[in-house]
């Protein structure tokens, strides 16, 4: 049968450098190297997402760096589409598990840091709602200025019972993100964002 001509890798009928990362004692599918291929391209359109000092801080090689950076100026949609393809080749090419481990940390901590701040929500409206919230809290966090808190919980009650705009709660926010600033710095090392101890209801 004769061979089927490929262009410049844009055919996923066999490409060299995809092959030789899946198990040679395994057959070698045109899905599976198509499916690796699509990976890769997505990491190249996840890494155009990224800001800039992101970027940088992924060491990429120049090429593809340069790819990234070019993409970002791309609007024509046939260009686009072209650029997606030339970026999965380039990342064919390297070594992408220091890039997916990064990702993955950066991803991590996001989540960790909105889940510290959904906590800190949960705090403040609980102080609003309960009784016994702002003594709880002040028990794990016995530097809070206990008086500047307990006037802040008690404005923010009467704006809400007077449909007023929520100018004590957002205070009460800031000053429970000053005060757990300290703790989460601390645990930044670990990702660990939580605000919210297991006593407390949700």
């Amino acid at each position: 049968m004769k061979a089927k001509k490929t262009n410049s890798g844009t055919d996923f009928s066999y490409d060299a450098n995809l092959a030789s990362k899946l198990n040679a004692d395994e057959p070698i599918s045109k899905t599976q190297l198509k499916a690796e291929a699509d990976d890769q391209q997505a990491l190249g359109v996840r890494l155009t997402e990224l800001p800039k000092d992101k970027l940088l801080k992924l060491d990429l090689p120049e090429a593809v760096l340069t790819a990234v950076l070019d993409s970002k100026k791309i609007t024509a949609n046939g260009a686009i589409r072209r650029h997606k393809q030339y970026l999965g080749r380039l990342m064919r090419d390297i070594d992408n598990a220091p890039i997916l481990e990064q990702l993955a940390r950066w991803d991590g901590k996001h989540s960790a840091e909105n889940a510290y701040f959904h906590g800190l929500e949960r705090w403040r409206d609980r102080m609003i709602k309960e009784a016994n919230a702002l003594s709880e809290f002040i028990a794990l966090y016995p530097q809070t200025d206990i008086q500047q808190l307990r006037t802040l919980v008690r404005n923010a009650q009467k704006e809400l019972a007077a449909g007023k705009p929520p100018k004590s709660s957002r205070e009460i926010f800031k000053v429970l993100r000053d005060v757990t600033q300290e703790s989460q710095d601390n645990s930044d090392a670990n990702d660990d964002y939580s605000v919210t101890p297991t006593s407390a209801k949700p």
